[in-house]
């Protein structure tokens, strides 16, 4: 079969652009397309600021490959002349038994990662501007920040087309099938050929692995940013990253004032839907919602929103990263439905997307991310 390309990348999300760079550096004929020009407000990739962290409660097989994405990062930015990451410092706040900060320990401890565990009144003389409950603790890591989704999207497409990349954009990819020695593509503008496809369309997942049956679902998130009349204690100086376990296993977060304002969200607990048929509007009861846990937690913000969005979540059903080969066919890659915590690795998991297209190994355990786990292991087990 004559290919018109070495690798094809289907969605240049996060992981899509970040995968479609990796290969373009290794001089690799690729093509990415994306049914829409980004970076775009249609899926995961956008709201101004996405939270990195290494003290990774999730589980500790995640902390060495967001170190790696760490490296990636600021390969990324320094190549392309724009800044991507804020340190800021982060702190995940709950119980002493709370899931969040077990889970943060846990990864600290076994990667020796640089760390506090904050009582009470040291968090309170750290957060002025938190309404602490008394027994809440926390743990303190120093490299968390914050990335710039949009930039960091942007530069990875920059400095891919720089490097050879072929970009289709506004251009959806409708079905796959084998043919020959590769992969067929049928596109709403004609047929790509290619030896290799990565697949990184996140909501739209299903739509091109509808016959996988993959238990994934779409849920709608809105993210808000909110300007406190004293913002200095929300401004990135005084305030890190945060995530709050406020009940068990019900958590929201924080990112630093970065000029548009505080920006707060739950993390989870949003409506089922599809990237097709979601409600874009934010609501009066989304806000309420928010601003229920500011009067709460945090009341110097608990004020009207100067502005939020929504944004997407694809969830597997223990929440883990979908990350490796089509159980049916090992030419195609599936990548990052990231249940709302995948973008700080995309660097690197771009890497890992390129290694296993070109090499058909990684550097990384991928196994417990492995799509075909879900035939032989029970939902809501973490990975080892």
């Amino acid at each position: 079969m004559s290919r018109g390309a070495d690798v094809a990348v289907v969605g240049l999300g996060a992981a899509g652009s970040a995968a479609l760079l990796a290969l373009a550096r290794r001089g690799v004929r690729v093509v990415g397309l994306d049914r829409f020009s980004p970076p775009h407000p249609h899926g995961s990739t956008h709201g101004r600021s996405r939270v990195i962290r290494e003290a990774y409660y999730e589980s500790p097989v995640y902390v060495p490959l967001v170190q790696a994405a760490y490296e990636a990062w600021a390969r990324i930015e320094h190549d392309a002349g724009r800044r991507l990451l804020q340190v800021t410092g982060g702190v995940m706040l709950g119980s002493a038994e709370s899931t969040l900060v077990q889970g943060a320990l846990r990864s600290a401890r076994e990667h020796r990662l640089s760390h506090e565990l904050l009582e009470t009144a040291a968090l309170r003389a750290r957060l002025p501007a938190f309404a602490i409950p008394e027994g809440t603790v926390g743990v303190w890591e120093p490299r968390a920040g914050v990335l710039d989704p949009e930039a960091c999207v942007t530069s990875c497409l920059e400095l891919a087309t720089r490097a050879g990349a072929e970009l289709r954009l506004n251009t959806r990819v409708t079905g796959w099938s084998p043919r020959g020695d590769g992969i067929r593509l049928e596109t709403a503008t004609g047929p790509i050929e290619c030896g290799r496809l990565i697949l990184a369309a996140g909501p739209w997942m299903t739509e091109l692995c509808g016959e996988l049956g993959l238990p994934l679902t779409v849920e709608r998130q809105v993210m808000a940013w909110f300007t406190p009349a004293v913002r200095a204690p929300f401004l990135a100086a005084s305030l890190p990253v945060f995530i709050w376990e406020w009940e068990p296993e019900r958590t929201f977060y924080g990112i630093p004032d970065q000029g548009e304002g505080f920006k707060t969200a739950c993390h989870h607990e949003g409506d089922v839907t599809t990237p097709d048929t979601v409600d874009r509007t934010v609501t009066p009861a989304d806000i309420s919602t928010l601003r229920t846990l500011l009067r709460r937690f945090i009341p110097a913000a608990d004020l009207p929103p100067s502005n939020a969005v929504t944004c997407l979540y694809t969830n597997t059903p223990d929440r883990h990263f979908l990350l490796g080969p089509h159980p049916r066919e090992p030419r195609v890659l599936l990548a990052s439905p990231c249940s709302g915590h995948g973008f700080k690795f995309a660097s690197a998991v771009g890497e890992v997307l390129a290694d296993l297209a070109l090499e058909g190994r990684s550097r990384f355990d991928v196994t417990p991310f492995d799509p075909g786990r879900f035939r032989t292991r029970a939902a809501g087990t973490p990975p080892a």
